[in-house]
């Protein structure tokens, strides 16, 4: 689990320019798939038949895309401007590495010099207009040579094993909702299961609603991480969750009240096999749960999260042995399901 995690979080896939995730996701997937498809928003459909016919009726999510930049303009003096793609935080992008398009053009993010920073500019963070990347060029033109508006950036943070049994690595969200269901895939499943790689989720949870209305599911698991605030001073309903506590196992958030039968079932199933878990002490946030419950008629949804720190930055922080109980625990929905549809 953690080698292919980490395999995945290497990969660059900002929202709209999944394919290398996709590419990979599809490889590792087709031995084991009755039939794998990519639709029109750059979906990976996947399903795989189970030792019950159920046909369509259970779909897993997980989003392949990850926040970054795309470049908008390039000025006189080779600087590039860009904006976001996704919610950064962007206090924590000034100073940060990034590559750009396919060729990894390494640039980083700069901000005018602290010297000429006022008082009142120090007390506020910057605003993204303001930011520019430096790719070393000395001019437009040579700027223009590697890069043009348009093209897509990455934050550079390589996955690494961190203190006492976490993971380092950029793109965490939601790379491991994407590994689990790679894992499931290689296992003979107790029921049929259509797995949706989904594209698109950081800029609005569009991929998942196209994937959701072509599957039209029954019941959908979506997987995914939510952010932790365990830090110093926080007052205890702040800090959401915290990693290394369990899963995150969710009723409700800021996109989605989670069908009710299916928060309990998945509550049981970790307290009947002493798995740990928790849920969110705070309500906010949202994930493709969203856009799959409102599709057609209606899909009863829940959603089983890993408790990540720095979410959204180019060095997210999340628990191992919490990624490992997240497979354990979706492979006993699974089989619970199996009774259930």
């Amino acid at each position: 689990m953690l080698e292919l995690l980490s395999q995945l979080c290497a990969l660059d896939g900002v929202s709209g320019d999944e394919g290398a995730v996709r590419d990979f996701i599809a490889e590792r997937a087709r031995p084991f798939a009755d039939s794998v498809r990519t639709d029109a928003l750059g979906n990976l459909i996947v399903y795989k038949r189970g030792a019950k016919p159920t046909g369509n009726k259970l779909l897993l999510a997980a989003h392949m895309d990850e926040v970054g930049i795309i470049v908008t303009r390039v000025t006189d003096e080779g600087y590039l401007k860009f904006d976001f793609v996704g919610g950064v935080d962007r206090r924590v992008a000034i100073g940060k590495q990034v590559v750009l398009g396919k060729d990894k053009v390494p640039g980083v993010i700069g901000l005018k010099a602290i010297h000429l920073v006022s008082r009142e500019e120090r007390k506020k963070a910057p605003k993204t207009d303001a930011l520019y990347i430096d790719i070393g060029a000395k001019d437009r033109d040579a700027a223009l040579e590697l890069v043009r508006p348009g093209t897509y950036g990455a934050f550079v943070g390589a996955p690494e094993p961190f203190g006492d049994g976490f993971l380092k690595a950029k793109a965490i969200d939601d790379r491991v909702g994407c590994a689990v269901m790679l894992k499931l895939l290689e296992e003979d499943l107790p029921l049929d299961v259509t797995f949706a790689f989904t594209a698109q989720e950081e800029v609005g949870t569009r991929g998942a609603f196209a994937a959701a209305f072509s599957v039209t599911p029954e019941i959908a698991l979506v997987l995914e991480t939510t952010a932790a605030a365990d830090l110093p001073g926080l007052e205890d309903h702040r800090r959401v969750c915290a990693p290394g506590r369990g899963p995150v196992i969710s009723y409700m958030d800021g996109g989605t009240i989670y069908d009710r039968a299916l928060f309990e079932a998945l509550r049981g199933l970790a307290e009947d096999n002493g798995i740990p878990w928790q849920t969110k002490e705070y309500i906010a946030g949202g994930n493709d749960a969203r856009t799959i419950q409102r599709t057609k008629a209606g899909v009863r949804a829940a959603a089983l999260s890993a408790a990540v720190r720095y979410l959204h930055a180019p060095a997210t922080v999340g628990s191992v042995a919490d990624f490992e109980n997240m497979l354990r625990l979706t492979r006993l929905f699974l089989g619970w399901a199996a009774d259930a549809l």
